[in-house]
């Protein structure tokens, strides 16, 4: 069976749980943040939301230098509501999922490396890079997403059935 076909409805599910607890974030919890040292909800939300680009990325080249050498490092880009963030991450999901089923268990073979300053810090296959760093990834930042609501007495949605406020 061709890796986009397993792949592929993973990737659906767990974005459609990132979506479902991106819904629940109410516009004026943005700024909201746990502690001085951890990010705010609108940061995590404007994360989650640019994570599945990095398919694109992934598939369509070899390689991201994340701060290029006498460059700005990335940065994800930010949204002043929900419903932008809503917006941003339909549109990197739907191109992410037509780019999975359209890539050959090849190219999912290929290696890939993300740099800092042309200096490699992950070298993975295009399908580990998939299901790590863009699905794992994205499952991390909502457990932390799923926290803030709870600590803002936000109904958490359920993810792998009902969660204790369903």
């Amino acid at each position: 069976m061709p890796i986009a076909t397993l792949l592929l409805p993973e990737f659906e599910q767990e974005m459609a749980g990132v979506r479902r607890t991106l819904e629940r974030i109410p516009d004026d919890k943005l700024t909201w943040k746990a502690h001085e040292k951890s990010n705010t909800i609108g940061w995590v939300a404007s994360h989650l939301a640019n994570i599945p680009s990095w398919v694109e990325g992934t598939m369509k080249a070899d390689e991201w230098d994340i701060h290029p050498v006498g460059e700005e490092p990335f940065k994800s880009p930010t949204h002043d509501s929900i419903a932008g963030v809503l917006e941003y991450f339909d549109a990197n999901v739907a191109t992410a999922k037509s780019l999975i089923a359209a890539t050959d268990d090849e190219t999912f073979a290929k290696t890939w490396s993300l740099l800092i300053q042309g200096q490699p810090v992950l070298t993975s296959t295009k399908h580990g890079v998939v299901r790590s760093w863009v699905i794992n990834h994205s499952i991390h930042h909502r457990g932390i997403l799923t926290v803030y609501l709870r600590l803002n007495d936000i109904p958490v949605p359920g993810l792998y059935g009902p969660s204790g406020d369903e």
